[in-house]
């Protein structure tokens, strides 16, 4: 299959610039952030809720100078849509102006009721538009950064293989910054593993 060739490339900055500080000025956030805090009484696995989760992920979109509105404001409710029981999609249409356009994107990094984990990942990676990719690049780097305050080694294990397996390539796609901090991640919360001797109860274990 031929890779997509994306045009919205950015260099991750040492300091917010004028003209972005003025861009992001002008969205109007508000409306997605009281969205987003139906997610306040969704506890995470890592602790903390998924309200934070949105936020988190927004401000690494920032820190890696993307200052488009439709982005950001998708980060802010990804998890609407997937975690709050009931959720009607025309609040987000309604939001403002940007509305339609950020539902399609956070419908794009929402499971559908037929897919598994896997198959989640995958769509995203062969079929997602660079802004989802994107998108979901920096919710793994909030994902993995909070795995450091889990203490569950066989959730760990299985969420650095998805990681591997389907964020890395899809980070490679779109955000080479980004790639290089996943990777990073994923070696720190290998080790913890292998420091812990997980891997070396698992091989007993297998060959009992």
């Amino acid at each position: 299959m031929t890779k997509k060739r994306y045009e919205m490339k950015t260099d991750k900055p040492q300091n917010m610039s004028e003209q972005q500080m003025q861009k992001l000025s002008d969205m109007r956030l508000a409306p997605y952030m009281q969205l987003a805090t139906g997610l306040i009484g969704k506890e995470r696995h890592a602790g903390g809720n998924m309200f934070r989760h949105q936020m988190d992920t927004l401000a690494i979109l920032i820190d890696y100078g993307y200052i488009d509105a439709v982005l950001l404001k998708a980060s802010i409710v990804h998890d609407t849509v997937e975690d709050i029981e009931g959720f009607d999609k025309n609040l987000i249409i309604h939001a403002d102006s940007d509305g339609p356009d950020v539902l399609e994107i956070v419908l794009e990094v929402t499971r559908r009721q037929n897919e598994d984990k896997k198959q989640f990942l995958r769509r995203i990676l062969d079929y997602g538009s660079q802004k989802a990719k994107i998108l979901k690049c920096a919710d793994r780097i909030s994902n993995m950064i909070s795995l450091g305050y889990v203490t569950d080694p066989e959730f760990i294990e299985r969420y650095c293989d998805e990681t591997e397996y389907f964020l890395l390539p899809m980070a490679l796609e779109v955000d080479f910054n980004m790639y290089n901090e996943l990777i990073s991640l994923l070696m720190t919360r290998r080790r913890y593993l292998e420091d812990g001797g997980y891997f070396d109860t698992r091989k007993k274990e297998s060959s009992m």
